[in-house]
């Protein structure tokens, strides 16, 4: 068992409050808050870097949020590029990822936009990415007793949603603990409820969810990218899903989770057109705190 979850000591936004002690808004509403830690390629070895942190995390008694982003092709070109060389290179990686975790006490969400944007792959490129999937989910199911993975499943307005349950049963929802949606995006956590629920539903029942309302506290306004006007979203808290009836947060949801963290940039565009992606603006930071 664990006491709460883990707040990232090296998140971006925790690098920048170093940098700047005054920045005691960012420090207090942003860096202090528990969020997850993204793996992909640039991680290094990544054994080493996800036992380090889920380490770190256990030796305090918490509870430890990664994402798992390297799949080949990421999205096809789109904002988050790179990833794996080969099927193979990712399946050493995501086999390493899951090696790192152990018997450690983890929440996983496991690659975002994957299942979202298959349609954007050449049709014979296809097959193989619903295999990686799937294999990445039985890393987590047979060598990971601690972990709650959770397969990425859009937005509130992505595919419809028999096609998206359609596609997670493709990648074998039923070996995880469920999906996960709004990764990185704005949709009110009622939207996103809404929409975990139906594709819960077409699933049979099986699978809970868990939504990222890091930025989702204004909804969407259509853009994904640094758009004006959002706002900081409930912080991470547990839900309230079946086998947890004695958490009372008021949502059907799994976990409430920070999964990208607020003042992260989403690209070259909106207020901070010189910001790159993945990078920490306390600009970006700030709308977020007030809203506008």
């Amino acid at each position: 068992m664990t006491s709460g979850f883990y707040v990232d000591p090296d998140s971006s936004a925790a690098r920048f409050v170093r940098r700047h002690p005054g920045a005691t808004e960012i420090k207090t509403r942003i860096a202090d808050q528990a969020g997850a830690r993204w793996f992909g390629g640039t991680s290094g070895d990544v054994k080493q870097a996800v036992t380090a942190y889920t380490t770190a995390a256990d030796k305090l008694d918490k509870l430890p949020v990664l994402v798992a982003g390297n799949i080949p092709g990421r999205d096809c070109g789109g904002r988050w590029s790179g990833g794996a060389e080969s099927p193979s290179a990712y399946r050493t990686w995501i086999s390493q990822f899951s090696d790192g975790i152990g018997a450690r006490p983890a929440i996983v969400v496991i690659e975002p936009d994957a299942l979202a944007r298959l349609d954007c792959l050449p049709r014979k490129d296809r097959p193989a990415r619903i295999a990686l999937l799937k294999y990445a989910a039985n890393q987590f199911a047979t060598k990971n007793p601690n972990t709650w993975a959770y397969l990425d499943a859009g937005t509130a307005t992505t595919l419809e949603t028999k096609e998206m349950a359609r596609r997670l049963r493709l990648v074998d929802i039923g070996k995880v603990r469920g999906f996960a949606l709004n990764v990185s995006n704005y949709y009110t956590t009622e939207e996103s409820e809404a929409r975990g629920t139906a594709i819960k539903a077409a699933l049979g029942g099986a699978g809970e969810f868990v939504i990222d309302t890091s930025r989702n506290g204004n909804g969407s306004n259509g853009s994904w990218c640094n758009p004006t006007g959002r706002k900081l979203g409930a912080p991470t808290q547990v839900g309230a899903a079946p086998d947890q009836a004695a958490f009372t947060a008021g949502t059907p949801a799994d976990l409430l989770l920070w999964l990208t963290t607020p003042g992260t940039s989403d690209g070259l565009c909106g207020p901070t057109p010189t910001i790159p992606l993945g990078t920490f603006s306390p600009v970006l930071a700030t709308h977020l705190i007030t809203g506008t």
